[in-house]
């Protein structure tokens, strides 16, 4: 059951393009940061200025959760995914070009954007996910550690 749990979260990722972030600032303040993701299985990759309160949340931190979900008025069709997770920036040229080559298949817009040297890659792996589908039952929330 929980391989099947998993290959559905890693399937829910790959169709979503955008997720919910949430880190927290030096003095605990949490932050709320809605960014655009790629995802290779479960880990998550994120595109961001490095100069961003994020990123130097993250430096501070790396704990941090994230959720993915639907915009439908329809409680009783809700499927999301509550993740928590540890970030890191990504260092690896390898690592780099590859992600890039995923981000531009899912976003063909950014092969027009000219190179920014301050973007850096954030890599989020998670630790566990819950896998929400209120289509099952009202409220159903099923957890997997990674």
């Amino acid at each position: 059951m929980t391989e099947q749990i998993k290959n559905k979260i890693c399937e829910y990722l790959a169709n979503h393009y955008y997720l919910n972030l949430a880190t927290v600032s030096p003095d605990g303040r949490p932050m709320a940061h809605t960014m655009a993701y790629v995802s290779e299985r479960e880990i998550v990759y994120l595109a961001t200025n490095k100069n961003t309160r994020k990123v130097q949340n993250i430096m501070q931190n790396p704990q941090v959760a994230f959720t993915v979900d639907e915009d439908d008025p329809d409680w009783f069709d809700m499927k999301a995914l509550q993740v928590e997770g540890k970030a890191t920036i990504v260092a690896s040229e390898e690592e780099l070009r590859e992600v890039g080559e995923i981000m531009a298949a899912k976003f063909p817009v950014i092969a027009d954007l000219p190179p920014d040297p301050d973007t850096i890659m954030i890599k989020i792996e998670p630790a566990v996910v819950y896998y929400l589908d209120y289509s099952i039952e009202f409220g159903r929330r099923e957890s997997v550690n990674f």
